[in-house]
């Protein structure tokens, strides 16, 4: 029995298809296959298999969302990076008669393998990634922000030096962050999302050590834009063939680690029509398809909302979209099965929270004063979370033991 919650999704996504004037008569159900990804494979299982489509999650990294009722079967595998890791894949569609299974990408890496092997995998099954043509724009800092200029979007000041002797000469205001052009594997630079350095030396330092995990030319160095979660927006969306199909906006209103959060803890759906603006001119400029979410930072300084990533995968939080009357993993899954969706956007007010993280981040804040205890528990109640689900509870039983373990293998071994 489907929970208030997803008895509103689902009800909410039966108006939407009933709108199109579609209906699956004679349409063949298939399955769902989820490769890699954490809370927001999580989501995205949820969502499928309350509807009762076949779920198999494949990981070599993250296994919080193998956990869940919906996930029917779950494979270790050698990883997206590995050799013959498509061919892998295809083997695994063979052999168990997925006859075009919903191949949905999770996590970076994965969303890399795809792309590249796109024309591959389509024999196999049906891809909801975009060729590498345009996801490698989304995935090279210096291609994104490039592109954003070209459709007058805005984007930090960034420079990608080649070698220590241009960082020495890089003329520069301080401080700046250091991040990766690419998240390619991972290392304490990419774990990380951002260096801070505030000096010319701290700037050498840590570019030698970035150098030494990534590369001396994968490497980008950018203004620091002041504030934290609480002035970053996100438009999060599903896309098909450079046309929005639903959409929302939302603030990232806390995020761990608190300066650089490598993830939100917790987002409130909003209205923002200038973030909206931007980020369907510049998908629309690519013709995307696909789950897609764009950050932006407010910039005080200039009165200015730049683009900081373009994430085409399903993203942490993506589960506050169901909570708004999107349900965008099974609109994806309608799209990539040739079905139609009418154009739909999301309710504001809503909001999510990965609680266990957001407790310390909440803390951290109200130690350092940036939030009051009555901002915060002022806070609207979240009606969506990254791991608990009434209907699904192991996930959120696990998520701090699992996230403890991680942490202590990447330390130790």
């Amino acid at each position: 029995m489907l929970n208030p919650v997803a008895r509103a999704i689902d009800l909410a996504a039966r108006e939407i298809v009933r709108a199109t004037g579609d209906s699956n008569a004679g349409f063949e159900v298939g399955g769902a296959v989820i490769l890699g990804g954490a809370h927001g494979s999580l989501a995205v299982a949820r969502s499928l298999g309350r509807r009762g489509i076949p779920v198999w999650f494949v990981t070599h990294d993250h296994p919080i969302a193998k956990y869940s009722r919906y996930v029917e079967r779950s494979f270790e595998w050698a990883g997206p990076s590995s050799k013959g890791a498509a061919d892998w894949l295809v083997q695994l569609a063979a052999d168990h008669r997925l006859d075009r299974w919903v191949l949905f990408a999770g996590g970076d890496e994965e969303v890399r393998l795809v792309a590249r092997k796109h024309a591959k995998l389509q024999q196999a099954y049906r891809v909801t990634t975009p060729p590498w043509e345009i996801v490698r724009i989304a995935c090279d800092k210096r291609l994104t922000y490039e592109h954003a200029g070209s459709v007058g979007v805005d984007s930090p000041w960034s420079r990608y030096p080649r070698n220590r002797e241009e960082v020495a000469a890089l003329d520069c205001r301080f401080p700046v962050i250091l991040k990766p052009r690419a998240h390619v594997g991972r290392n304490a630079f990419s774990d990380a999302k951002a260096w801070r350095v505030d000096d010319r030396l701290a700037l050498l330092a840590r570019y030698d050590e970035a150098a030494a995990l990534v590369g001396p030319d994968r490497i980008a160095i950018q203004e620091l834009i002041p504030g934290g979660g609480d002035v970053q927006f996100s438009y999060a969306a599903v896309w098909s063939d450079g046309a929005s199909v639903a959409s929302l906006v939302a603030r990232r209103g806390r995020q761990y680690p608190v300066e650089f959060g490598v993830t939100s803890t917790y987002v409130e759906t909003i209205e923002h029509t200038a973030i909206e603006q931007a980020a369907e001119r510049f998908l629309a400029s690519l013709r995307f398809s696909g789950l897609v979410e764009l950050e932006f930072k407010y910039d005080a300084r200039d009165g200015r909302y730049k683009l900081l990533d373009v994430n085409p995968r399903p993203w942490t939080w993506i589960a506050l979209a169901g909570a708004a009357g999107l349900d965008f993993p099974w609109m994806q899954w309608w799209l990539a099965c040739g079905q139609s969706v009418v154009p739909s956007r999301g309710r504001t007010g809503v909001a999510w929270s990965h609680t266990s993280r957001d407790v310390v981040s909440a803390a951290q804040q109200i130690v350092s004063g940036g939030l009051s205890a009555r901002q915060y528990w002022a806070s609207p109640r979240s009606a969506a979370f990254a791991a608990f689900a009434a209907d699904d509870p192991l996930p959120g039983l696990l998520d701090l033991p699992v996230l403890l373990a991680r942490v202590l293998k990447r330390r130790f071994l």
